[in-house]
């Protein structure tokens, strides 16, 4: 179990969406007080998120662990499901002015617009096409061969979406699924075979400068670290990287999901000290990533985690890092 969900305000919040008072008494709160409603409102979201929309996705998605719990969302799982989370309560804080007897009832019925509009308004933001779909001239630049088109799809889509494929440009691993579920090929297609054609598409794409300037390079540009290097963009061999570098890529990479587990941890109420020492220990400890650190990062980190001061010391620049705030 992740524990408990956090209840202060929940009574609150459930009253003043029956009274009508719910969207007018957020807009008009500020400071810790807003935090206290919108935390309170995130609490009763995000079960009927994930029940009623995200566990539905992954199912379909063929995610069969992110299925099981939020718990068990993969990293570019629990961002989309982070998102969409963010996108309820920001929908609840605008339009619940009604009187609302059942707010998870009500929330359930605004799932998909609420989901839908906010998705378009952060590709918009991030300048990707809101609803991406391949111009005939890249069809034809294409010869309307269905993968590649498929595949240009994909590309578009990624771009404007804020998760990364951990230290990747791309999500190649479920893009060669995708490909071979949809058009065949599992026997002879593989990685390699992708990137070819991912190459090809982003060859065909920029034929028009400015439009793959504007609807995938600056799209990729707004992404979160990590990323691979624009380079990838290009024609370009792999460049090798030393023990070290790939260290630190790997380090990056586990701290980037284990910031994402911790905020969903701590949006439910959690203890901040024995979220973080949990997630540590299950991110990075245990010889991270098949031995690539090593035991003694495993033992040192045991060390830390034992150290209350040390820990205390951790646990605070955690909450400054994702800007939960000290009061927790």
């Amino acid at each position: 179990m992740l524990g408990s969900p956090h209840t202060d305000g929940v009574d609150e919040v459930r009253d003043l969406a029956r009274q009508g008072l719910l969207a007018t008494t957020i807009a008009g709160a500020s400071g810790p007080r807003r935090s206290q409603l919108t935390g309170a409102t995130y609490s009763i979201a995000w079960p009927v998120v994930y029940q009623r929309l995200t566990r539905k996705i992954e199912l379909r998605r063929g995610h069969v662990n992110c299925a099981a719990s939020v718990r068990h969302l993969a990293a570019e799982c629990l961002d989309r499901f982070e998102n969409d989370v963010e996108a309820v309560v920001d929908d609840v804080a605008r339009k619940a002015s009604a009187r609302i007897e059942n707010l998870e009832g009500w929330i359930a019925s605004r799932l998909i617009p609420a989901t839908v509009d906010a998705h378009r308004r952060r590709r918009g933001e991030h300048g990707a096409l809101q609803r991406p779909r391949v111009p005939a001239w890249l069809a034809k630049e294409l010869r309307g061969e269905p993968w590649l088109l498929d595949l240009a799809t994909q590309i578009l889509v990624w771009a404007g979406t804020p998760a990364t494929a951990g230290y990747e440009l791309w999500p190649t691993e479920s893009w060669v699924v995708r490909r071979c579920e949809r058009h065949g090929g599992w026997s002879t297609y593989g990685e390699t075979d992708l990137q070819t054609d991912i190459r090809t598409v982003l060859h065909a794409m920029n034929s028009r400068p400015q439009w793959y300037e504007q609807y995938v390079e600056g799209p990729l540009g707004h992404k979160q670290a990590p990323l691979a290097s624009s380079a990838l963009l290009d024609d370009r061999g792999d460049v090798p990287v030393d023990a070290e570098a790939e260290n630190e890529r790997l380090l990056t990479a586990l701290a980037d999901g284990a910031v994402q587990l911790i905020r969903v941890r701590l949006a439910r109420g959690e203890a901040a000290a024995t979220v973080v020492a949990e997630v540590l220990d299950t991110v990075f400890g245990a010889d991270v990533g098949g031995g690539h650190l090593g035991r003694a990062y495993d033992d040192r980190l045991e060390r830390v985690l034992r150290d209350s001061s040390e820990l205390d010391r951790i646990v605070a620049t955690v909450l400054d890092i994702i800007d939960i705030g000290r009061s927790r």
